[in-house]
């Protein structure tokens, strides 16, 4: 699964490059979408870690150490690469778990959601920032440092 340009075609190499992008902006979406429509952190993690295994496909792992996470070779790049994901995983969770226990602290249920309405905003006028919204950019974190943990442990073998 260790896939590098000089053995994938240039249609392939072409077609990712427009095609990750898409991907990437469409994850986003839905995790700014997702407090009020369907989508959220989990769908949009689920999108961002495909975008990321097929630049891993594509390119390579070590394309993805050098020129998207800037981790220099030291001849432990494998194990430092897992370790970035289990890290970006475990700030996800905690970031879901505090979300989560925010509410307790104002006398409010557990995963209860507060709604703020910024109003008079240059160019947008009238903005809602929902509580909701922090814990699906945990479930994010968590859900993308996840799956690319496993993918990096998959392509090693």
């Amino acid at each position: 699964m260790n896939g590098s340009s000089g053995r994938t075609t240039v249609i392939s190499r072409t077609v990712a490059r427009i095609v990750v992008p898409i991907i990437l902006v469409t994850a986003i979406a839905l995790l700014f979408r997702g407090h009020n429509l369907p989508g959220g952190g989990f769908i949009g993690a689920v999108l961002a870690a495909a975008a990321f295994a097929l630049v891993y496909i594509i390119f390579g792992l070590e394309f993805i150490q050098r020129e998207i996470l800037a981790i220099k070779p030291d001849g432990s790049e494998r194990h430092r690469l897992v370790e970035t994901y289990r890290w970006m995983a475990s700030l996800g969770l905690a970031i879901a778990v505090a979300s989560s226990l925010a509410p307790l602290a104002f006398g409010a249920p557990f995963l209860t959601q507060g709604v703020l309405f910024l109003e008079h905003l240059p160019l947008y006028g009238e903005l809602e920032v929902a509580s909701a919204f922090a814990f699906d950019l945990g479930v994010f974190f968590a859900v993308v440092g996840g799956l690319l943990t496993i993918v990096a442990e998959v392509g090693n073998e």
